[in-house]
Formats: C-alpha cells, sequence, structure tokens
C-alpha cells in the first residue's frame, strides 16, 4: 500500500508534525510506503495564477501540476494532516487543492471546457479511501455548538472530495491542543492519530459514502424540524 500525505505546517518540529508522523507510525510497521508532500518544504506556490486561470478554460496546464497529479495517482491511500486555521484549512493547503484538482482531471463537466454549466458534472478521480486529520486549538463544545465541524465536513468532504469522485472519505479532529496545560491532550492526540491510522489500513475497514451520509444526515435533520 501506498500512502500519499499532503502536510501543511510552516515547521516540522511542532505538534501538527509529531501528529502525522504518529499517523505514520502503523503504516511503517506495516511495511507500507509513504509518499510526504510537505507544501511548506517543497515550496509549492499555492497562488491561483494567470496560468492556473487559462488552464480552467481550457490551456495549457501550469507547470508542476501534472508532477502532483502524478503523486495523486500513485496513491492507494490518501490523507491531509494540517492545522485548523479559522476553522477551516490553512490557505496553502486550500490552495494546493485549487491548483491540482483541476477540471478535466478531478472533475468534467460533459465532453469538457465548453459544456460548463450545460451539461451535469462527471466526477473523474477515483474513490480512493482519504483521511483528514485537523489539528483543532479549540474545545470540542465550541464545535459542536456552533457547527463548525459540520461545515468542514460540508466544503471538504463532500463539496471537494465527493464533488471529484473520492466519496470514500473520513474526517477527524484532534481538539483542544494549545498550551502546556494541555500536553496530556496532546499526548491523547498522537495516540488517537495512531488509532485512526489502524483502523484506515485494517483490512476489514468499511468504505465510506460521504456524500450519501451527507445527504441522509440533512434530511434528518430537515425532518426533525
Amino acid at each position: 500500500m501506498h500512502l500519499l500525505t499532503v502536510f501543511s505546517h510552516p515547521f516540522t518540529d511542532r505538534y501538527p508534525a509529531a501528529v502525522m508522523e504518529a499517523f505514520h507510525e502503523p503504516f511503517r510497521r506495516a511495511g507500507h510506503t509513504i509518499d510526504v508532500l510537505d507544501l511548506h518544504r517543497e515550496g509549492f506556490d499555492p497562488r491561483f495564477t494567470e496560468a492556473d486561470h487559462a488552464h480552467f478554460w481550457g490551456g495549457p496546464i501550469p507547470d508542476g501540476i501534472a508532477e502532483m497529479h502524478r503523486r495523486v495517482e500513485a496513491a492507494d491511500r490518501l490523507a491531509f494532516v494540517y492545522p485548523v486555521y479559522w476553522w477551516g484549512m490553512p490557505a496553502m493547503m486550500k490552495g494546493w487543492i485549487e491548483r491540482v484538482f483541476t477540471g478535466g482531471w478531478a472533475y468534467q463537466y460533459g465532453d469538457g471546457v465548453d459544456d460548463r454549466g450545460k451539461q451535469p458534472l462527471n466526477a473523474l478521480l477515483p474513490s480512493i479511501p482519504t483521511v483528514l486529520i485537523g489539528v483543532a486549538g479549540s474545545k470540542q463544545r465550541t464545535y459542536d455548538k456552533y457547527g463548525y465541524r459540520e461545515a468542514m465536513r460540508t466544503q471538504i468532504d463532500v463539496g471537494i472530495s465527493a464533488y471529484c469522485g473520492i466519496d470514500d472519505v473520513e474526517s477527524h479532529l484532534i481538539y483542544d491542543v494549545e498550551g502546556d496545560h494541555n500536553a496530556p491532550r496532546r499526548e491523547a492526540g498522537l495516540v488517537q492519530a495512531r488509532g485512526i491510522a489502524e483502523a484506515f489500513i485494517a483490512p476489514d475497514r468499511v468504505a465510506r459514502t460521504a456524500k450519501a451520509d451527507h445527504l441522509a444526515a440533512r434530511q434528518e435533520q430537515s425532518s426533525s424540524l
């Protein structure tokens, strides 16, 4: 099994990197291979440029994006590990998705650009098992109170992943880890990350259906009003 982990944090000696390493431990013990796409270390430019805009409308693929496509295509499992900034992904990771999940590769309307807005969407990516691990500074009750977790799942699990065909996606948050007083929580978060990985590579893991689950939950919520 080959895992591609997309990681976004400016430091490799801080807690998000420790979470990533803990998540990788079960993969390494089982002899699986790992490709770490560290966006900061690799100097990925997240800005959606004129070249990206041109490609969106049918122009040539920008420099470096085809290589990113190949790394995704080579993976049997996909992971995103990141600190939660303003109840979402860091801008660098969001920019990676905006530039890499391109039309004609991740999704397409009808036969191509000319059918955008006219023909139905075709999701082009295979439903590769995908896990997202967000390192959250706030407490779980804050996420529960305002619905931040559900909002993130709507945007990322359904609006991005399932939109492009990756329906087998699961999201996890490691809560309340900031400050020295939360050292026990940070240690528990590493245990949580290892457990997520062990379940993720387990032979009896059941594939997720993110879009159907999301719509069913919304239907249930509407029926209860």
